[in-house]
């Protein structure tokens, strides 16, 4: 499948090249669908050798909905990068600033495959806002 010259899906070694994140913070395993300059979508597998398992929780594993959100602001990243043409090689970064009406509605474990979507909204003065779900 191409989109715009971009042959889906992008594997890790592609997702490397647009974003600046290594193990054990590289949080986006897969994207399979992407429309330039408006939405992404990928996944991140979720295995019991995550290293934040060690300690949220020892008895019953629990990926922090901290790392969700990170997770879908990678990929809003990828969606950044690859609209833009721009890469962190060179010195180009996408940061997390915030998030709005966030909630998390189930637990993420391990097995779990989690999907990620990422929709473009507004931009204003190098400020991108997305709108992003992960299920």
């Amino acid at each position: 499948m191409t989109t715009d010259s971009i042959s889906l899906p992008l594997f890790i070694d592609d997702i490397k090249t647009l974003l600046p994140h290594r193990y054990p913070f590289l949080l986006v395993d897969r994207v399979t669908d992407i429309q330039l300059g408006r939405s992404v979508k990928g996944y991140k597998n979720v295995t019991i050798n995550e290293e934040f398992f060690g300690g949220h929780f020892p008895d019953h594993p629990v990926m922090p909905g901290m790392l969700v959100l990170e997770a879908m602001a990678q990929l809003s990243g990828v969606l950044g990068f690859l609209t833009s043409g721009k890469r962190p090689a060179d010195g180009h970064i996408y940061l997390f600033v915030g998030a709005d009406n966030t909630r998390f509605k189930r637990q993420i474990v391990p097995g779990d495959c989690l999907t990620l979507y990422s929709e473009f909204v507004t931009s204003k003065r190098h400020i991108h806002k997305f709108s992003c779900r992960a299920m």
